[in-house]
């Protein structure tokens, strides 16, 4: 299993347990294992939806930060990791 760096969580939304995610160094796509890391936060999960600009979206491209739920709280500056068999 190998991860490579796509992103960053720029902000947690606690009620509605979204992370909003700035897609750094790849894009980040519905389908998509993704492996969140941080100094408190070590979490695995699939991408089932995001949304860019409070619309449904597939992909998020390099530059673009999309709010995609999480079932734990994450905190901001995060990394984000695509997690590849």
């Amino acid at each position: 299993m190998s991860q490579t760096k796509v992103g960053v969580v720029t902000h947690y939304f606690g009620k509605p347990e979204v992370a909003m995610i700035k897609a750094t160094d790849g894009p980040i796509a519905v389908g998509d294992r993704i492996h969140i890391k941080g100094q408190k936060t070590d979490h695995t999960q699939v991408v089932e939806s995001m949304q860019v600009e409070r619309q449904p979206v597939e992909r998020a491209e390099i530059g673009q930060e999309a709010g995609i739920k999480i079932g734990v709280q994450v905190r901001d500056h995060d990394e984000v990791f695509k997690v590849t068999d």
